[in-house]
């Protein structure tokens, strides 16, 4: 699956560098009826690509949006020149299921 979201920065702690993109929420209704094992905090392992970056990571639920959520860690942001607030275009492949 591809979508476009938007990069934000984790809000709960304000020293927080953690940085995600929202998955839109009909992608996430498919994601959540995929039948997988229970993964801590409800995560989803998935494999990311953003521009010439892949990468292995999980994806967590937000309760405050009901979507999930992927983490785009330092070393992707800086090589695809992703910034706060700027658009990002992932391709998700789940892995579980």
């Amino acid at each position: 699956m591809e979508f476009e979201g938007d990069v934000f920065r984790w809000e709960a702690r304000d020293d927080s560098a953690w940085f995600f993109v929202a998955v839109p929420p009909d992608l996430s209704a498919e994601i959540r009826e995929i039948p997988r094992p229970y993964r801590g905090f409800g995560s989803a392992r998935v494999r990311a690509r953003v521009g010439g970056s892949e990468w292995s990571t999980s994806i967590f639920p937000d309760s405050a949006s009901g979507s999930y959520v992927l983490p785009l860690k330092r070393a992707v942001r800086d090589a695809e020149a992703l910034v706060e607030g700027g658009p990002v275009v992932v391709r998700l492949e789940v892995l579980d299921g």
